[in-house]
This record gives C-alpha cells, sequence and structure tokens, in this order.
C-alpha cells in the first residue's frame, strides 16, 4: 500500500510500504478515507535528523473498517471510524478518569513501528477502546468537520477545559492555527462573553469571527500584551488558551492572564521551561493543559456536530461575511451504546 513517510527535514515521500494487516485480537484494519496534517508535523519537518528507516506519517484519519480481530465488540466491517491521534485501551486507570493520552498500554500512530494515518490503511490497536463509529457516510457534508475529532477540535476543547473557561468570562486565545480557532469555538460552546483572538492571518481572522471572537489583537509581544490589557479594563483574560508552543506564546498567555486566571496549554511546547515563573506564582494562576485526550472528548462533541451548532471544519472562503452560528446549549452526555449504534 502507499504511505507517506518523512526520512529528514523536508524530506517526505509517498511510497510503496507492507500492507496493513491484524496482528492482536484486539486490532481492527481502516482503509483511511480522510486524513489531516498536523501542526506538530511541522516540527520535524524542519528539523529531523536524516533517518535511513524513515518515519510513517500521519496520526488524524477517519476511515472504513475493512476487518476486526476476534475479540473486537464495538466495531465491525463496513463501519465508518474516526480515530484520535492516539491509540487506548478505554479500560486502564487513566483511561477511566478520561486521560487516555496516558493510558498505560496506548501509543502514538507512525513513526518506525505502526502505520500512520498519512496512508492506505492502518492497523488499529486496541480498537474498542480507539475507534468510535460515526452515523453517517464518508461523503456526508459534515465530513470536515467530522475530521477535526481526530485531533483540532478536542484539542481545542481541552485547551478550553484547562483554561477553566465558564459562563459569562473573557476569554484569550493565543495562536490563530486550527487548534486555536476550535479553543475560539470551544470557548464561546462553553459560554465565554468575548473572545479575544490573537492572530494577524486574514483568512483566520474571518474563521475566528465566524466561530464567536468577538476582538481581534494582531499586535505580538509586549504590544499584544498592553492590547489586551486595555481590552480587559488592564485585567486580562480569565482564561488564556496557549495554541502555538513556542516560548513567546507561553510568555505572551501568562502575561495577560488575570490574578486568579488559568492558562490552558496544548501548544507542543518547543521550550523547556515555562517563563514568568515569579510572576505567575505572585498571581495565583493556574497552568494546566498537555497532549488533549481527545477520545474523552468525541462523544461529547459529536452531536453538537451532527446537529450543526459547531462547525469547526467551515472553509474560510465560506466563513467571509457570515455570523457566529455556535451558542451554548445544555449537553447531554450520550451513551456509547447510542453513538456506536
Amino acid at each position: 500500500m502507499k504511505a507517506t513517510v518523512m526520512y529528514g527535514a523536508h524530506d517526505v515521500r509517498v511510497q510503496i510500504v507492507p500492507d496493513a494487516e491484524l496482528v492482536e485480537p484486539t486490532d481492527a484494519l481502516v482503509r483511511v478515507t480522510r486524513a489531516c496534517i498536523c501542526g506538530s508535523d511541522l516540527w520535524p519537518y524542519n528539523s529531523m535528523p536524516p533517518n535511513e528507516i524513515g518515519n510513517r506519517m500521519g496520526h488524524e484519519f477517519i476511515g472504513i473498517v475493512e476487518a476486526t480481530g476476534p475479540d473486537v465488540r464495538t466495531v465491525k466491517k463496513g463501519d465508518l471510524v474516526v480515530a484520535p491521534f492516539a491509540w487506548s485501551d478505554g479500560t486502564c486507570e487513566f483511561c477511566l478518569q478520561g486521560l487516555q493520552t496516558s493510558c498505560l498500554h496506548g501509543g502514538w500512530w507512525g513513526g518506525v513501528t505502526l502505520d500512520g494515518g498519512q496512508g492506505e490503511a492502518v492497523r488499529v490497536p486496541l480498537a474498542d477502546g480507539t475507534l468510535v463509529k460515526l452515523p453517517v457516510g464518508p461523503d456526508d457534508a459534515v465530513m470536515p468537520s467530522l475530521l477535526t475529532l481526530t485531533d483540532v477540535m478536542g484539542t481545542g476543547h481541552h485547551a478550553a477545559r484547562a483554561a477553566k473557561v465558564q459562563p459569562g468570562k473573557i476569554v484569550a486565545v493565543v495562536g490563530d492555527g486550527a487548534v486555536g480557532l476550535c479553543g475560539v469555538i470551544a470557548a464561546r460552546r462553553l459560554g465565554a462573553e468575548r473572545i479575544i483572538m490573537l492572530g494577524r492571518h486574514a483568512d483566520r481572522i474571518a474563521l475566528a469571527r465566524a466561530f464567536g471572537a468577538t476582538d481581534i489583537v494582531s499586535e505580538r509581544g509586549d504590544a499584544a500584551i498592553e492590547r489586551v490589557r486595555e481590552l480587559t479594563s488592564g485585567l486580562g483574560a480569565h482564561s488564556v488558551l496557549e495554541c502555538v508552543g513556542h516560548g513567546e506564546a507561553m510568555r505572551t498567555a501568562v502575561s495577560i492572564a488575570r490574578p486568579g486566571g488559568a492558562v490552558g496549554r496544548v501548544g507542543v511546547p518547543q521550550e523547556t521551561t515555562i517563563p514568568n515563573a515569579q510572576q505567575t506564582f505572585y498571581a495565583n494562576i493556574t497552568i494546566a493543559g498537555g497532549p488533549a485526550p481527545v477520545r474523552a472528548y468525541i462523544e461529547e462533541l459529536l452531536p453538537d456536530i451532527l446537529d450543526g451548532r459547531i462547525e469547526p471544519g467551515l472553509d474560510a472562503r465560506a466563513a467571509a461575511g457570515s455570523r457566529p452560528t455556535q451558542v451554548p446549549v445544555p449537553f447531554r452526555r450520550p451513551d456509547r451504546r447510542e453513538v456506536n449504534a
């Protein structure tokens, strides 16, 4: 089968690799119908040392189940399924806490030893704990939004949860990439009154406004910090979503959080320390976050996408001139049997 393999910085090849196949009785074989390139792919693309073996690429995909091992119970051949960016058993101590990215028996797609999502097919370990059946066809109009459940929508939601977004509060989002834009959706969905997007790309700003951003700050560095302070009467935001990972983005995030506020960081850190440690300490600012356990959020976010209450797959061209359509709604968590029915 064909798959995408990275051999070093700026050296990405589509080549023939061994066919994906079942190995364990808990495996499923999924034929990929949709896949994404993640922002985190950019780090190795620009910095990976040459590697003769190569790393399989891709960890965000939707596909059709082609076969299952004898122990798989929740999906079957022919099902359209979504896969989060990490696989997990769904039964260990951390999975039961909704922290599937820390699963004791899970792992990450791609690399050297496992299929990547940017290929024609993927062996999915621990299929029952990983895959979620989608109640639509592979060409449904909502497919672009459903694809965001593999990573960016769940990651933006995780940032909002870590930053303790609450109804009526002020939220700032650092970074106007896919995760930051989904963070705007998440903040509005959770009831934020004001959402300040820090970004400077015109097409992304159009999306941010369509998703519910009330203010745009295009300055950077100290100028951005000062502008957010001006917009918040000098107090700062209650919740800040850090969706980049660079040290400067984190410095901005902690500097625009008000005393007693919270920063939810989901950008993969490119620095080994958190800046402004004393400032955050004396201001009692909470800093939380990490790799989002998006599997924990799929059932929560799926109904809102299917019902059109959120549209994270909206195209930037379609967003131009549109108005926010996301509204906070009461949520009833569906039973897993309902979603997989």
